[in-house]
């Protein structure tokens, strides 16, 4: 049977609330579990928001205790930097980039993609 009406490509994503866009500190992070195995760092920079994988990808530290600096976040373990924008690594030693989600803030709340779904 053919599928009528909007296709899977035109249907919009299912979002996932973290939390109140207020909940954030000006350049600093909040760290949220979304599950027993993903945490995540939001932080709020230059007025915009980001969302990246809590754990650096050099070590075993939350990047939510880090220093915001800028567009970038620095490791609070070795001070190596990721481009809170694209993940990118931006400062030795870190050479992993970090899984970056698009946010999106409404009525003052922060949205990502739900990928769980």
């Amino acid at each position: 049977m053919a599928m009528t009406g909007l296709s899977r490509s035109a249907m919009p994503e299912p979002e996932l609330a973290l939390c109140k866009a207020s909940d954030v500190p000006e350049d600093g992070g909040l760290r949220l579990e979304l599950s027993a195995q993903v945490a995540v760092a939001v932080f709020r920079a230059g007025g915009a928001y980001f969302v990246v994988d809590d754990k650096c990808t050099h070590g075993n530290a939350s990047l939510a205790d880090g220093e915001v600096v800028g567009e970038d976040i620095a490791c609070p373990y070795h001070f190596g930097t990721f481009s809170l924008r694209t993940g990118e690594p931006t400062g030795s030693p870190c050479t992993v980039p970090l899984r970056t989600y698009p946010a999106t803030v409404r009525d003052g709340v922060i949205y990502i993609v739900d990928l769980s779904v």
